[in-house]
């Protein structure tokens, strides 16, 4: 009989973090489960840290190369047999009753991917600071259906909000065989977004819940300017595939949400080809960069007036969070670009 949910892990180079993903996983409250670690290409002690259990519902495969995390997650979708596929990154963890807690939801409300709120907890820290929800500005207080519509609106690059894309939902398997949905290879960085937006386009019934069972850890620093570039261009290039789909085009709400979230993010690739290029010490293609954005200057003197107000909101008054407002902007890369 196949288990109720496969876990699905992609790991690059986390022997530090990946024992406690795994314990979290074959920890849980619900039993009936099946954990599969696709490994993509470390060169660290990542695998033999996976090997070294010996729990029969674990299963670890291994990449000889490293493909990326969406082709490792689309390796262990092909691996998985269970009702349900819940991804847990190699550096995160569940709370133990997590999977049993969103089965139980998924299955009353007819679901076919639900997620829940996270903990965003920083590197070496013993509690979280936050979650997703008390930090996006949105007030979720019960079980909540969320429409394509919203998801969009609500995650747009370097603005509060929810942030949906940075959830990572479980997923009703019979439904991402019916409509072929797996990840897009060609995408290494936000890779959940478009997941959740292939299943949304599609019309999979998407709730979330807003206790947080998820927690996620935070590596500032990580992800530096140069990746920002790739995410942004990847974004871009994947909203304007999606802008030509049919259900989309006959959406105009959608429409609207996602032009202006491809506006937002041509705004902030345009700032950063100028800005990578002068940290670079590039000085003639920051000099093309701003004839090519003449509105440079001004965003420049927005950013740092806001950079400044911060500093003094984390140094001055201390609010710790003031530099944690965009989790998916400090989080870990799993991944070489």
């Amino acid at each position: 009989m196949n288990p109720k949910v496969s876990v699905i892990i992609p790991a690059y180079n986390t022997e530090a973090y990946i024992a406690k993903a795994i314990e979290s996983a074959l920890e849980q409250t619900l039993t009936d489960i099946e954990v599969i670690i696709v490994d993509d290409g470390s060169s660290d002690k990542t695998v033999e840290v996976a090997k070294s259990f010996t729990d029969e519902r674990l299963k670890v495969i291994v990449n000889q190369q490293n493909l990326g995390v969406s082709a490792a997650r689309n390796r262990a979708l092909k691996a998985a047999q269970g009702e349900w596929i819940a991804v847990l990154d190699s550096d995160d963890w569940y709370a133990p009753e997590r999977l049993e807690k969103l089965v139980l939801l998924a299955e009353q409300k007819n679901a076919d991917m639900i997620a829940d709120d996270l903990h965003l907890i920083r590197d070496g820290a013993k509690s979280p600071w936050s979650t997703l929800i008390q930090e996006s500005g949105e007030h979720i207080e019960k079980i909540l259906q969320i429409d394509i519509v919203y998801f969009v609106r609500t995650d747009v690059y370097r603005q509060r909000g929810l942030h949906l894309g940075l959830s990572k939902p479980i997923f009703k398997r019979e439904f991402l065989l019916k409509h072929g949905i797996e990840y897009d290879e060609e995408i290494r960085m936000g890779q959940d977004f478009w997941i959740d937006m292939k299943c949304l386009i599609k019309g999979s019934r998407f709730f979330i819940e807003p206790k947080p069972y998820y927690f996620y850890r935070s590596r500032p620093g990580s992800l530096v300017h140069q990746s920002q570039l790739a995410r942004l261009n990847q974004y871009c290039k994947a909203t304007n595939y999606f802008m030509q789909q049919e259900a989309v085009k006959t959406n105009p709400d959608l429409i609207r949400a996602l032009y202006y979230n491809l506006k937002v993010s041509k705004k902030n690739l345009a700032y950063l080809q100028v800005v990578e290029p002068i940290k670079q010490g590039k000085w003639l293609t920051a000099l093309t960069e701003i004839r090519k954005n003449p509105g440079f200057f001004y965003d420049f003197t927005s950013r740092f007036k806001n950079v400044v107000e911060r500093r003094i909101q984390y140094y001055v008054i201390g609010n710790k969070s003031s530099f944690d407002m965009y989790p998916n902007l400090h989080k870990k890369r799993k991944t070489p670009n």
